[in-house]
């Protein structure tokens, strides 16, 4: 057995891991100016909403508010499964990959950036993404001709490394074979394990958060949750089909009469929600970073459970529009870094998103029906509740 393992994971580490790590620097080299473009650039146009309308900025606030409650959620969750269910394969890749893990304390110092340049350099997404929100609320504070430049500008970085990202995942059956390759020298059989543990977290954490959706429609919503469940279910059956919540943005907007928000208002609200509210999708995102630190034996303390959640939801509201493949990198990527996780496994995940991605979806859209009941406007919303009333009692 040795003498047939011993010459496998020689190749795997004197060949397939160099072309996996070399594909894997080109996808990481997008991450800064991606991220801090997408960021202040989100941050700039979300700023311009709400002012625009005060429905628009209230669905701010939940969006906010709500993604902030399902990552720290699904953090202590995964945290609590993965404590009763251990990772598979952590002894073989445990030290293949090590990463400096700071003291708590420096994790406080380091939130403001005394040289954003040094921690872009650096690869410091923390700081990186403080800068980013303080820079995108400045810039949209400037006069408008200047701000509209200063948007254009960052349009402009984000397009261009948006053209980088397809020129690298043109190639990535190559890089993903060598990284797999590469993983399957040291894991052995154990990948499989680990893959399918992978998927069964994933999708729970997304079922979860779908749950929790309920909760927050049932609770601050104040909605029968058998009148969020039939409002909610067509919607679900598209999500569940198409894994596309835009794709389920008619069939949402119909549901608005059942969940007592008028059309006007749900025509507002939701497609802001598809646009910038993707609840499962950064829970999952936060659950990803945390398997891929059990993996690797990283130390997970609280400070760090923290940070990655906190980061994930600036990231996950200014990654609109992004293809799946460039957005699952865009938006774990920077969680894994500011946590001191390694990425190097991240496009081996990706190769096996497609189920995980069934339930995103779905939470996502359950997520964003319930965003709409609490952001609907309340005298709309009591109109259209009363309507619905009077139906039910003719009927």
């Amino acid at each position: 057995m040795n003498g047939t393992t011993g010459p496998f994971r020689s190749i795997a580490s004197g060949v397939f891991s160099p072309i996996g790590q070399l594909w894997l620097d080109a996808l990481t080299m997008t991450v800064v100016p991606l991220v801090f473009g997408l960021l202040a650039n989100g941050v700039m146009s979300a700023a311009a909403s709400g002012k625009a309308s005060s429905a628009a900025g209230r669905s701010l606030f939940w969006f906010a508010a709500c993604l902030t409650g399902a990552c720290l959620t699904a953090a202590l969750a995964a945290q609590s499964i993965l404590a009763w269910w251990p990772v598979h394969g952590i002894e073989a890749v445990a030290g293949s990959v090590t990463m400096p893990t700071p003291a708590a304390a420096e994790w406080y110092r380091g939130i403001i950036p005394a040289n954003p340049i040094k921690a872009a350099a650096e690869t410091a997404i923390v700081p990186l993404v403080v800068f980013a929100l303080f820079f995108g609320f400045a810039a949209a504070r400037i006069e408008p001709v200047l701000s509209a430049g200063l948007r254009k500008l960052l349009d402009a970085i984000v397009q261009t490394m948006l053209i980088i990202v397809g020129w690298v995942l043109k190639v990535a059956p190559i890089g993903i074979f060598a990284l797999a390759f590469g993983a399957g020298g040291r894991m052995g059989s154990g990948a499989l394990g680990m893959l399918g543990q992978y998927i069964a977290l994933i999708s729970a954490i997304c079922l979860l958060t779908t749950l929790l959706a309920y909760v927050v429609a049932v609770v601050a919503g104040r909605m029968s949750i058998m009148d969020f469940a039939k409002a909610t279910a067509p919607a679900q059956a598209v999500a569940f089909g198409t894994q596309s919540s835009l794709a389920c943005l008619p069939v949402m907007v119909s549901a608005a009469p059942r969940l007592g928000v008028s059309p006007a208002s749900a025509g507002l609200i939701l497609p802001l929600a598809v646009s910038l509210f993707r609840a499962a999708s950064a829970s999952a995102n936060v659950v990803v970073a945390i398997y891929l630190a059990h993996l690797h034996g990283v130390p997970l303390h609280w400070p760090l459970l923290l940070i990655g959640a906190l980061i994930a939801v600036p990231v996950s509201l200014a990654a609109v529009g992004l293809p799946a493949q460039v957005s699952f990198f865009a938006t774990i990527g920077p969680v894994c870094l500011a946590m001191g996780v390694p990425v190097e496994l991240l496009p081996l995940l990706l190769a096996v998103e497609t189920v995980p991605d069934i339930f995103r979806t779905v939470g996502n859209v359950t997520a964003d029906l319930a965003v709409t009941r609490l952001a609907g406007d309340r005298a709309e919303l009591d109109a259209s509740a009363s309507v619905i009333d009077s139906r039910n009692d003719a009927g």
